[in-house]
C-alpha cells in the first residue's frame, strides 16, 4: 500500500511540471509577460520549459528521481523568491506558500530517493 502511495504521490508531483512546461510551450505569452513583469528575460522560457517537462518527466517514469526532485524543489524555491513576492496581494502570498511547500514536498522526495 505504501508503495503505491509513494508512487501515485510522485505521479501527481510530477504530471504538474509536466502539465506547466507543455503550457508554457502551447501557450508563453502570459507567463512572459510574467517574466517581463520581474525583469527575468523572456530568452529563459524555452529553457524553463524543457526543464519543467525533463525534470517531471524524470520523477514521473522514476528515472534519477533524487537529482530530479532536487532540482525541481530549488526551481520552485527560486519561483517563490522571484514571482511571489507582493505580500500584499493575497494570491501572492498563497502562490509563494504553495512554491515553498511544494520544495519542501520535493526535498522529502529527494532525501528518500534513490540516485
Amino acid at each position: 500500500m505504501m508503495l503505491w502511495l509513494g508512487l501515485i504521490g510522485r505521479g501527481v508531483l510530477a504530471l504538474l511540471f509536466v502539465t506547466a512546461g507543455i503550457a508554457k510551450i502551447a501557450g508563453p505569452k502570459p507567463v512572459l509577460a510574467h517574466m517581463a513583469q520581474e525583469g527575468v528575460p523572456g530568452a529563459l522560457l524555452p529553457v524553463v520549459a524543457l526543464f519543467e517537462i525533463a525534470a517531471g518527466g524524470a520523477l514521473l517514469i522514476g528515472w534519477r528521481v533524487g537529482p530530479a526532485a532536487g532540482a525541481l524543489g530549488l526551481f520552485c524555491l527560486a519561483t517563490a523568491l522571484v514571482f511571489h513576492r507582493d505580500f500584499a496581494q493575497r494570491a501572492e502570498r498563497t502562490s509563494f506558500a504553495k512554491d515553498l511547500a511544494l520544495a519542501g514536498a520535493l526535498a522529502f522526495v529527494a532525501a528518500g530517493a534513490p540516485a
